[in-house]
């Protein structure tokens, strides 16, 4: 399994992040999540500042991540309640690290 935990609002990082997240998932891994306070802001925000070829690619490895079926997405609990953001999926950091156990560990 492969985890990550994606910070980074910046949009060049998420797309990194996701990229890494659906190729591995792709590839038939099982890939876990955790969205924290910059990324789970990012991850939210239609009116982000970046060139519509840049956005487009973005939103689709957004849809991507949502509808691989070994793709787990959440946002971390401490993240929403500072953001006032929602998100389908939300956990606690010590419980997503309960959840992948011994995952290979991304930080972005």
């Amino acid at each position: 399994m492969l985890a990550a935990i994606l910070e980074s609002g910046e949009p060049e990082r998420l797309y990194s992040g996701l990229s890494l997240l659906v190729c591995t998932a792709s590839a038939g891994e099982e890939v876990r999540a955790l969205l924290g306070f910059g990324a789970l802001r990012a991850f939210n925000d239609p009116d982000r500042e970046v060139d519509e070829p840049f956005a487009r690619t973005l939103d689709e490895l957004r849809a991507a991540a949502n509808e691989l079926p070994n793709c787990r997405l959440w946002a971390c609990s401490a993240a929403v309640e500072g953001t006032g953001l929602t998100f389908e999926a939300v956990t606690s950091m010590p419980a997503f690290l309960r959840e992948v156990g011994g995952a290979r560990l991304v930080f972005v």
